[in-house]
């Protein structure tokens, strides 16, 4: 069976891919899924002669995930066994193509193919999305009060994850063309590895590599977009190879984000040397994840050629091994000499390197050994 997952953060944007989807492919099953307040699972399956199923399905847990992995696979699994050979799912507002397919690769009694996973948006939106700060509850994406993400934190996983953007415009609410095309180039400088559509009949199957996408929202993976004169967002990478002062970051930290709509990448911070620290900050959300022990504390000695999971960006040392700070930043008006000045003077320096690091403790508590 041929699958291809389209998620997408409102009803609005999912309802008119699907239906486009649909069109380009009148031999494919729609399974829809809508999770309600209190747990009920609203699910639709329609093919081209109309709807053939509608039911309701009260969850114990009213989550995503269970959304996903109580109903989706099921029904998933129920067409399997009907025979059919191509589906197009519609998965409900902010639920990620990440979670669906996990679910359905776990899930089945039998393997079946992702053509493709599809992030359905419209250019128009993006930019704003990404600086929101409410959640998705707050902004009224979904009905469960406990998911703390924001618009552009679930926009962001999903440019990252899915293979193909289809741009889609409601009728409702006609998109301002300008709008519509710095969205557009945003979209192609956040996800340069995506297809991006702007009707259904031009996605491609085939595209979709789950190791590779796994690969590409992995916490501290740094992906360089290849340059475009014709845009006004850049990336701006730099790398430090000595350890960062925790001070120095902290206060660096916001002038670093300021401006960006994405900033990711991996830290080396003499607070917590053994830790490798991804960040991530997403509009105006910044955290740092410890993501465990670098490899080269982990693997003493081993060879650049056994490293084919490192981050290709992220060159072995000599000395340091995979130990090092790679910091991405996109944006609009970026200015790689004010990022590389920020970033370099929170390197340690030539008489901090010999005395050794005896600083502060690590102001962001990322150091899980006991004090």
């Amino acid at each position: 069976m041929h699958l291809t997952v389209i998620s997408s953060l409102d009803a609005l944007c999912r309802q008119q891919a699907c239906h486009d989807a649909a069109a380009a492919n009148p031999g494919a099953v729609v399974v829809l899924h809508d999770l309600l307040e209190n747990g009920v699972v609203i699910r639709r399956i329609s093919s081209h002669s109309g709807l053939v199923e509608r039911a309701e399905t009260q969850l114990e847990h009213g989550c995503l995930s269970c959304t996903v992995r109580l109903d989706l696979v099921p029904t998933i699994e129920r067409l399997l066994e009907r025979g059919e050979t191509k589906a197009i799912i519609g998965l409900p507002p902010a639920v990620s193509a990440e979670a669906a397919i996990g679910a359905l690769r776990r899930g089945l009694s039998r393997p079946v193919t992702i053509d493709s996973a599809v992030l359905a948006c419209a250019a128009d939106t993006l930019e704003d999305h990404l600086w929101d700060h409410h959640t998705l509850f707050e902004s009224g994406f979904t009905p469960v009060p406990e998911d703390q993400r924001t618009a552009g934190e679930f926009l962001i996983g999903e440019l990252q994850f899915n293979d193909t953007v289809l741009l889609v415009e409601v009728d409702l609410f006609p998109a301002d063309p300008a709008l519509r095309v710095r969205g557009t180039q945003l979209v192609r400088e956040l996800a340069p590895h995506a297809d991006v559509v702007e009707k259904a009949a031009f996605i491609r199957p085939g595209r979709h590599d789950y190791q590779d996408a796994l690969g590409r929202t992995a916490p501290g993976t740094v992906r360089i977009p290849a340059s475009s004169s014709t845009s006004p967002f850049t990336t701006v990478t730099h790398r430090a190879r000595r350890p960062l002062h925790p001070e120095r970051f902290r206060h660096a930290l916001t002038a670093l984000a300021e401006g960006c709509c994405w900033l990711r990448g991996r830290l080396w911070i003499a607070a917590a040397p053994q830790c490798r620290i991804a960040i991530q900050g997403i509009g105006p959300r910044v955290w740092l994840e410890n993501t465990g022990p670098w490899l080269a504390d982990r693997d003493a000695g081993a060879a650049p050629d056994s490293l084919n999971h490192v981050d290709a960006h992220l060159d072995w040392h000599p000395e340091h091994g995979d130990r090092g700070s790679v910091l991405a930043a996109t944006g609009e008006g970026m200015d790689p000499a004010e990022i590389e000045q920020l970033l370099t003077a929170c390197e340690l320096t030539d008489a901090e390197m010999e005395a050794g690091f005896a600083g502060p403790a690590d102001p962001f508590r990322l150091d899980p050994a006991p004090s």
